[in-house]
């Protein structure tokens, strides 16, 4: 406990710039750790200069343990004349009382409930969320940054393990973990409840981590980085050195997805990209893409699709590429485009990322959902990049509570067919083969625009390619990384353009922003002797 009081004080210590003395703080603290870890909080506040109001909801003679040991100090260091007092609130009339007749604060802390809440708050409990979170509205609707609404561990009135919210629940502004974050810490909706997120060591031995062995995790920054450096442009780098990605997109009509979609993974790294699209759809897409960018023309169906005379044409181009993105503006509509798409998948000899109507055309075969004889392979590994209404296809199903533990379902699937599958939306997920699961924390609202996702295929496609032609072949490492730098560019768009106005073309050139964030040293050129 005084390990994550300590770290909760830093925390708090650097929001306020080090200037704690003279605030104002409420602590709120529960009967049980979570409770214990604010009363020793307290105890460092006051020391710091903070006039401390604690309010514990329990007599502490029904508390135990170091609980309430820590209740016990701070009662003890009570007095009205040194800043900290300390109130025992049983019930509702008491909590009341003590709501009426109090003054405003700088700080609110949480410490009400931590890890083992497993049911709704009701009775006090509830009506002290409540209170805090129509404080903070009052707050925001004044444009005011006060009070400031800290939770220890996670807000109360969330499930740890859980990330759809069982109730009522604190809105933090911010909230410090301890030891690793919980589900509800990382996973919507309940991580929107968090505020901005820390995480504080507090000497738990990693073995116990280890030992657990955890199969959810959050990329980190770090993740991104190794892969810039294992994937860094040297002197004597050309295209050949970055791979080669072959994008088989578009269709009469819907030829932006494909330009957006190779744009990207030109702006990515790699050292060609070439885009393979129906007859009537090539001169647009040539027209519109990079210079860089190379067209190619397949066979196509009357309405101006790609056909499944187009097999063999796309295989021979594929062998030539180091992946092959497919989707994008493809449509799904014709027989015979969907025929094109399962053929190909089947027969690939690369690594391929299928995104939008290549997912859709695989998912309206004649039983529904994946073809069940559609699996990964290590030689020629397969990430699917669904949103929720394309999973729900893959799936077989329009029930949309199939997605309800987003985590499970997007596990689930990947084991089931050896893949690895990036689920979009609010923290997307990327299920890997063996089980895993990675939470991408990076990205913002404004991803949620028109392309968006035809440039993220293009970014991993462009990632797998350069980390295949380094020489790694590790498609699962290049994915996490496009993932978070993909969002990390869209978070640099966000704050040059704001969310409201960002496109998807914004993520792509904001790209170049991101790399030289994580990696300054690896993008500047080795100076000439």
């Amino acid at each position: 406990m005084a390990a994550a009081a300590a770290a909760c004080f830093k925390s708090l210590s650097r929001h306020f710039a080090t200037n704690l003395s003279g605030k104002k703080a409420q602590i709120l603290c529960g009967p049980g750790n979570n409770g214990g870890d604010g009363a020793a909080l307290a105890g460092l506040l006051c020391d710091a200069g903070v006039r401390c109001s604690v309010i514990v909801f329990a007599e502490v003679e029904n508390t135990r343990g170091d609980a309430r040991t820590n209740f016990e100090i701070i009662r003890e260091r009570a007095l009205p004349d040194n800043g900290l007092t300390f109130v025992e609130c049983e019930g509702s009339e008491k909590w009341r009382e003590l709501k009426n007749s109090e003054s405003s604060y700088d700080i609110i802390v949480d410490a009400l409930f931590g890890t083992g809440l497993r049911r709704p708050l009701a009775g006090v409990f509830l009506e002290v969320a409540q209170h805090v979170n129509n404080t903070r509205a009052t707050r925001d609707r004044t444009s005011s940054t006060l009070p400031f609404v800290f939770s220890i561990d996670l807000p109360s009135g969330l499930d740890a393990d859980s990330a759809i919210p069982i109730g009522e629940a604190v809105q933090a502004d911010s909230t410090v973990t301890f030891t690793a974050p919980k589900p509800a810490n990382v996973l919507p909706a309940a991580c929107y409840l968090n505020g901005n997120l820390e995480i504080a060591a507090i000497g738990s031995p990693d073995s116990l981590v280890d030992a657990a062995r955890p199969n959810l995790f959050v990329t980190e920054e770090t993740d991104a980085r190794d892969w810039l450096f294992s994937t860094r442009y040297q002197p004597d780098s050309f295209k050949n050195s970055h791979g080669h990605v072959l994008v088989i997109a578009g269709s009469r009509g819907y030829t932006g997805a494909a330009v957006l979609s190779a744009d990207a993974a030109m702006r990515s790294g790699a050292g060609l990209v070439t885009v393979a699209t129906p007859v009537s759809a090539q001169s647009a897409i040539a027209a519109s893409a990079m210079p860089e960018v190379m067209t190619t023309a397949l066979p196509e169906t009357d309405r101006g699709a790609v056909s499944d005379d187009a097999v063999d044409r796309a295989r021979q181009l594929a062998a030539k590429a180091t992946v092959v993105a497919i989707g994008p503006g493809l449509t799904a509509e014709d027989r015979r485009t969907r025929d094109f798409v399962f053929e190909l998948v089947k027969q690939r000899q690369q690594p391929m990322v299928i995104d939008a109507d290549a997912l859709n055309c695989l998912s309206a075969r004649e039983d529904g959902g994946w073809p069940s004889e559609l699996q990964g392979t290590p030689d020629a590994p397969l990430i699917l990049t669904p949103h929720p209404g394309e999973m729900l296809r893959l799936l077989g199903t329009t029930d949309k509570s199939a997605l309800d533990d987003r985590v499970k379902t997007a596990r689930d699937f990947a084991l089931e067919h050896k893949l690895i599958l990036v689920l979009k939306g609010g923290r997307s997920l990327i299920a890997a083969p063996d089980g895993r699961v990675f939470i991408n924390p990076t990205g913002n609202a404004g991803l949620g625009t028109a392309g968006a996702g035809d440039t993220l295929t293009g970014i991993i496609a462009g990632f797998v390619a350069q980390h295949r032609a380094s020489g790694a072949k590790d498609p699962l490492a290049a994915t996490i990384a496009a993932l978070y730098l993909g969002g990390l560019a869209a978070d640099l768009a966000a704050r040059a353009r704001g969310m409201r106005s960002m496109v998807a073309s914004d993520i792509r050139e904001h790209l170049s922003a991101a790399f030289q964030f994580l990696d300054p040293e690896g993008e500047r050129p080795q100076a000439n002797l």
